[in-house]
């Protein structure tokens, strides 16, 4: 039986169009994709092929791979878009810049990255993030059966409309996460900003301090361990909601059902509402 071969490309610069189009059974070591051609989607369609101590300054290089590593690659601003429709990919120690970096992907690892990057992950299946820091406007909507671990995320629209997550030993200064998301649990967790979790159906907060501006309004199913809530006004606004609370809370309006524990609570709002709320707050 012929042994297989594996391709192995070196020191190389590559500028023009579709420059390694369906590599396949291939190492990219030490290569840089940048040049006045401004070629896109250098390395399209690829297949089994790892990329290493490689620098891309190009638009779509990596779009529809499959069986891909990436290590030690550095992404500036000017890769636009770098990895859509792939499968198999695995990122790891990359410093990636481009808009836009990751969409429609499936079964994807991301491991002691930075990555600057709006609209981040959108889209995607199947995703493992850990010892990361990601900053982007919009990070992983709509993507599924994701775990992030040890990541400290920045943004403002964070994890919206996702389904079958877990976040934990994580630090999210954000505003507006988790707005229609399905089966989140985050877990020893910093979680800051305005208008958390509205809308959401079984999110669940263990051993977390949340900081956060008329938090989980509209929630289904939400439930609250051991959590601190600082700066929190008008929380659980026609939520369903079981919460147990260590310290003090700002304010709670109008929860629609559940029980609230809680050391102790500034203000408890009720009346005025427009669907009935039963919920009940109970002081230790």
């Amino acid at each position: 039986m012929a042994k297989s071969t594996r391709r192995v490309i070196e020191n190389q610069t590559y500028e023009e169009e579709r420059s390694l189009y369906f590599l396949s059974n291939a190492d990219v070591v030490n290569c840089t994709f940048a040049g006045e051609k401004d070629g896109e989607s250098v390395l399209k369609d690829s297949r089994n092929v790892s990329v290493r101590d490689c620098k891309f300054s190009l638009r779509y290089p990596l779009w529809h791979a499959q069986q891909l590593q990436i290590n030690h690659v550095t992404m500036d601003d000017k890769a636009r878009a770098p990895l859509w429709y792939g499968d198999s990919v695995v990122i790891d120690n990359c410093d990636i810049q481009g808009i836009k970096c990751l969409r429609e992907t499936s079964k994807i690892s991301i491991r002691n990255s930075n990555i600057i990057s709006d609209e981040f992950g959108w889209k995607c299946h199947d995703v493992n993030i850990a010892n990361c820091t990601i900053d982007s406007e919009y990070a992983l909507f709509e993507s599924e059966n994701v775990t992030i671990d040890n990541v400290k995320l920045t943004g403002k629209y964070t994890l919206q409309y996702m389904a079958n997550v877990k976040v934990t030993n994580c630090v999210l200064d954000t505003k507006d996460a988790f707005w229609h998301s399905h089966n989140v649990l985050i877990k020893d967790c910093v979680v800051k900003g305005e208008y958390l979790g509205w809308y959401s159906d079984g999110l669940t907060f263990i051993n977390c301090k949340i900081i956060s501006h008329q938090p989980l309004v509209d929630c289904k199913n939400l439930t609250l361990v051991n959590c601190t809530m600082e700066g929190c006004d008008l929380a659980f606004e026609y939520s369903d909601v079981n919460a147990d609370i260590i310290g003090s809370i700002e304010s709670i309006k109008n929860p629609r059902s559940g029980i609230i524990t809680v050391d102790s609570v500034n203000d408890v709002i009720t009346g005025d509402e427009v669907i009935p709320c039963k919920g009940k707050v109970v002081i230790r």
